[in-house]
């Protein structure tokens, strides 16, 4: 039985012999259902004509896409570290070459996300590399493929020593970070998918409840995912697409950014 991957999310379902009635990623208002309606794929469908493309982000930084970009086209990425390695989000294809890259990296002991928009194919990332899946037991709900390697957590996480998981909150109620204190050559790195959203204009990042569908979050819990930020020291951020990244001094992005939200918010212009 194939698992079923949506095409509008790349989400993949349960396996079962046909696909389910609805994907509810996308029936949620953060999301949407494709304008030609609820369509499914599978894995060996998406590898016809796609393929996974691994490169280096920084030493110790492996970023993880697929091309051509294929759902929300997110890439994931890869902390290497003496203790083991981190998988920062999915994606919806597993080929063989690339199971041969990262094998060769070190493979994956852990696999954490930033929310479920890009829980992908995680399930058989984790299967294929034997790692555990961490994800927030706030975001329970939204687990699409059950499996005895996810492991449920409150709001921290070490997956591996040394790089801490934490549930920040907003874009969904467990959207969380990974923090790497080694990235960046030791200034520490913050990897947030679209928790914390680096934006065109890089010295920026923004915060939403629904970015397809233009929701903003309030001003409250803007300021709550800044502070719970300001606990980590770090100089890059990692957002959830390729080239998204606050290269340097990515902590006073993250706040200077907050405030300026919440400032917009109220209706005051610089």
């Amino acid at each position: 039985m194939p698992a079923w991957i949506c095409r509008t999310c790349a989400v993949q379902q349960p396996d079962t012999p046909q696909p389910p009635g609805r994907c509810p990623i996308c029936a949620d208002e953060r999301q949407y259902v494709g304008w030609e309606g609820q369509q499914w794929t599978t894995m060996a469908e998406i590898a016809a004509d796609h393929a996974v493309v691994v490169r280096e982000e920084e030493p110790g930084l492996t970023g993880i896409g697929v091309e051509p970009a294929f759902g929300i086209g997110q890439r994931a990425l890869l902390v290497r570290t003496p203790g083991g390695n981190v998988l920062w989000d999915c994606v919806p294809l597993l080929d063989e070459a690339a199971r041969a890259q990262i094998t060769s990296l070190g493979g994956i002991d852990a696999i954490c996300m930033s929310h479920p928009h890009f829980y992908a194919a995680h399930v058989d990332f984790a299967d294929a590399f034997g790692a555990r899946v961490y994800i927030p037991r706030a975001d329970q709900e939204w687990i699409q493929r059950p499996s005895p390697r996810i492991e449920l957590f409150d709001d921290d996480a070490e997956p591996v020593p040394g790089v801490t998981l934490a549930r920040i909150g907003g874009h969904f109620d467990g959207a969380a970070v990974l923090h790497w204190p080694a990235g960046s050559g030791g200034r520490g790195v913050l990897l947030t998918g679209d928790t914390i959203t680096v934006v065109p204009d890089r010295d920026w990042v923004s915060f939403m409840w629904s970015y397809p569908n233009l929701i903003p979050l309030d001003g409250a819990t803007v300021l709550e995912i800044a502070r719970r930020a300001e606990r980590f020291t770090f100089d890059r951020v990692y957002g959830g697409w390729w080239g998204r990244v606050v290269v340097a001094d990515g902590a006073a992005a993250v706040r200077r950014s907050a405030d300026r939200y919440v400032a917009r918010l109220r209706g005051e212009r610089p």
